[in-house]
């Protein structure tokens, strides 16, 4: 698709409607600060009007709450400090990241990665690059810059096309990023979102949520999403690339003119366009500077005593938590649906990540003191300094949301509304689902919207007699698939850099429609095995089962 062409199609000016109405959006904080607000009206206008809510199950009565009243001012300046290191994600995040932050700049994912690529047949190759995609969540956003360049590198060294790793790569990554076979951060902050909104509902017995809860359906999600992206990768977008002509090599990057903004100069591949002196070379020279595909000696070395002091691990823990007299245990001497193993599971996923990178990096000298790892800590905490600058605002809008008691009367009213009309079976779990993928495309933070929805629908499929765990599921359907199509997603623009070193002319809607074949079949496979899950009862995660 050329950006030259006179004509704008309909799925262009589609494309340049979403892009213009997400321009107009607030970034997130003042967003959210927008709400706390809006809310802080509400709730006052509400309580001047004596507005109460009756909690289904529950004798109490609520009285709404303002913000604007002597009691709330009182109750903002009071607990500010608490809402925000109250916020629950921060709780599990922080933890977890500080870890995956030591094996990804350890180097031990990256080479996980390679490796997982450079073992699979050509036949395979499809199919490992959409497991490594989906999967690639553990990374969290390194994934965007990490995965796709790889893939068309081991691709175009198969004799694949190039692109159709690149374009699977990215896809896969995008269109399947919220779940993993792994626990992640990503785990962490959804599990923390979805518990404290469940305070407006303080009758309701519900299974406490945590970074496992989905983890069965993950694993499944996991397995249908890699196995869909790579058949498309390989019936579909290759062939495309091929019958299309285009090109397999690079461009000449200073004769077509390519912008330098525009050549992913943040990729951990490094720039291969440029010299030290900041002139260009040619395509050859662009290769050779890239990251290769097979692993050194030392860094295969290095995984392997990574992977043998996970396994060590592994049998310390089953030692410690199979003991029929181990304090990791509930009254009952189980595990579930709580106990304190269930709630040491930041702490496991930390040791896993924090001790396997730490290996690897020891055997490949990436980590050679003790200030080398803390100075990689440090970079992780800095890589997601800017969610905790929105952590404040989120926690300020979780907490007024519950304190007032506005959360409790959606939630009702809304359970009310759908019960009246007779939706209250997967049909209105499909609508949110349907909702969640539309706001996609113009709120690509994913703690940012499943903040603003958990706080309604959360409470209000509980009183529907839906676990929590349940809802969060449906919400991983709705917000991955449609992120690979929204010209918000900042990482759009890392790949049309990567699309331009080989086709120089190609725009964002050349990069839009080639993932626009990824997001039905993704969306539909997931909201079919999440139905499954409905209809049989299936638990989603350890503890965690579908209805209440």
């Amino acid at each position: 698709m050329s950006t030259t062409d006179g004509k704008v199609g309909f799925g262009q000016r589609t494309l340049d409607w979403i892009e213009r109405i997400g321009n107009k959006l607030p970034e997130p904080f003042t967003l959210f600060l927008g709400l706390f607000i809006i809310t802080g009206l509400v709730s006052t206008a509400m309580a001047m009007a004596d507005v109460t809510v009756a909690i289904p199950g529950g004798d109490e009565t609520i009285a709404i709450k303002g913000l604007f009243t002597g009691e709330g001012l009182s109750w903002l300046t009071t607990t500010m400090g608490d809402n925000y290191i109250g916020f629950p994600p921060l709780a599990t995040v922080l933890p977890i990241l500080l870890a995956v932050g030591v094996a990804e700049k350890s180097g031990m994912l990256a080479a996980a990665v390679r490796i997982a690529f450079g073992k699979s047949p050509k036949w395979l190759l499809p199919y490992a690059v959409g497991f490594v995609g989906v999967v690639g969540s553990i990374m969290a956003d390194s994934a965007f810059v990490i995965i796709p360049p790889l893939a068309a590198l081991v691709f175009k060294a198969a004799g694949r096309h190039p692109m159709a790793g690149l374009i699977g790569g990215f896809a896969a990554t995008g269109a399947g990023y919220s779940t993993s076979i792994v626990p992640t951060s990503l785990d962490a902050l959804f599990a923390g979102i979805t518990t404290s909104v469940m305070e407006t509902l303080p009758n309701t017995d519900y299974t406490a949520v945590n970074p496992v809860s989905n983890y069965y359906f993950n694993i499944a999600s996991s397995i249908v999403l890699a196995i869909i992206a790579g058949f498309i990768i390989d019936r579909l977008i290759e062939p495309n690339m091929v019958r299309k002509g285009v090109p397999r090599e690079y461009a000449n990057a200073s004769a077509s003119g390519l912008a330098r903004e525009y050549q992913a100069p943040d990729s951990p591949y490094g720039d291969a366009s440029a010299t030290s002196d900041g002139s260009s070379e040619s395509s050859d020279a662009e290769s050779s500077t890239e990251i290769k595909a097979e692993l050194e000696p030392e860094e295969k070395k290095g995984l392997i005593w990574a992977v043998v002091s996970g396994l060590v691990l592994t049998a310390v823990f089953l030692f410690a938590f199979l003991l029929p007299s181990s304090p990791w245990r509930n009254e009952d001497g189980g595990f579930l649906p709580e106990s304190p193993l269930l709630s040491s599971i930041v702490f496991i996923v930390f040791a896993y990540f924090m001790l396997m990178g730490v290996v690897y990096g020891i055997v490949v000298h990436t980590v050679r003191s003790m200030n080398d790892l803390v100075k990689m800590m440090s970079q992780s905490i800095i890589d997601m300094m800017s969610f905790l600058i929105l952590a404040f605002i989120l926690g300020q809008f979780i907490a007024l949301f519950n304190w007032t008691g506005i959360g409790s009367w959606i939630a009702v009213a809304g359970a009310s509304g759908l019960e009246a009309i007779g939706l209250t079976g997967f049909a209105a779990v499909i609508g949110f689902m349907l909702l969640a993928s539309v706001l996609n495309l113009f709120i690509v933070s994913g703690s940012s919207m499943w903040t603003l929805m958990a706080a309604v629908f959360v409470p209000l499929f509980a009183l529907l007699g839906y676990e929590p765990a349940f809802i969060q599921a449906g919400f991983r359907v709705g917000d991955s698939a449609t992120q690979v199509i929204t010209p918000l997603n900042p990482y759009m623009i890392v790949l049309l850099g990567l699309v331009r070193r080989y086709e120089p002319n190609a725009g964002l809607g050349t990069v839009i429609s080639r993932m626009f074949p990824f997001v039905i079949p993704f969306w539909l496979a997931w909201a079919v095995l999440l139905g499954i899950w409905f209809v049989f009862d299936l638990p989603l995660g350890p503890g965690n089962g579908i209805r209440l």
